[in-house]
């Protein structure tokens, strides 16, 4: 068996045990959705948008609303559009299998990135003016992305497999440069320290493992739970508290 396949068992959009592909909690979740005001009948489009959990649970919570995923892994479309027709949204959101920087439509109410501004070559300053332009004025965006807490170690940068100019800089450059964009910046929290170890142990470490103790006589055992300790050893010896997240509510 192959790399690939171990790939697949274990990437995020197979996870059962994620919610979100973010250091996300419910209640954090809660709060950005009223924060962003989607009114009744309005559009939002979430480029990037993974299986969509945010974005179905926005068009859930505002009556008459519709609203386009745009995501290019496959797999993970295919999980959006089954919970849609689980929630009886399928009707109201539609998933499309397309890269976020391919996208075109504009006049949104609402535009949402979350953690994929690696769409866009430009990074965060090109993901930021490409989301303005698919909102109408009067609307909002939601815009996650990463920054440093303090300046990154050697093994932070190496356990998160990336480098130093990675994201924009601090908290502060990221917002400043929301506002460089042209958006008014209503609303910054960042993911709090609970919020990452939930992701984390749920993400790649928990699940490899939880995996191979389900699948004891599986080939590929050893090498899940090689892999669930690299990435366990990479976050809680390196970027654990070097790497902050990022929930910007943007005013147009």
């Amino acid at each position: 068996m192959s790399d690939d396949e171990l790939n697949a068992i274990l990437a995020a959009p197979n996870n059962p045990l994620l919610t979100w592909n973010a250091p996300l909690s419910d209640e954090h979740a809660r709060s950005l959705v009223d924060a962003c005001s989607l009114p009744d009948g309005g559009q939002v489009l979430d480029l990037g948008c993974g299986w969509g959990e945010l974005l179905l649970r926005m068009v859930d919570g505002a009556p008459g609303s519709t609203g386009d995923g745009v995501e290019k892994d496959p797999v993970a479309v295919g999980r959006g559009r089954r919970l849609a027709r689980e929630r009886g949204l399928d009707s109201r959101v539609t998933f499309h299998e397309s890269s976020a920087d391919a996208w075109t439509r504009t006049g949104y109410d609402l535009a949402v990135c979350i953690g994929a501004v690696h769409a866009w070559p430009g990074s965060t300053r090109e993901a930021l003016r490409a989301l303005r332009a698919t909102v109408k004025p009067g609307g909002h965006v939601l815009f996650a992305d990463g920054f440093w807490t303090v300046p990154p170690t050697g093994a932070a940068l190496t356990g998160l497999g990336a480098v130093e100019d990675e994201f924009v800089g601090s908290l502060d450059d990221l917002v400043r440069a929301a506002a460089d964009a042209g958006f008014a910046p209503l609303r910054t929290t960042v993911a709090d320290q609970r919020e990452w170890d939930v992701f984390e142990s749920n993400g790649r470490a928990g699940w490899g493992e939880r995996w191979a103790l389900d699948h004891p006589d599986h080939p590929l055992r050893d090498a899940a739970r090689a892999t669930a300790a690299r990435h366990r050893a990479g976050y809680l010896g390196g970027y654990r508290g070097y790497m902050g997240f990022a929930y910007l509510v943007l005013g147009v």
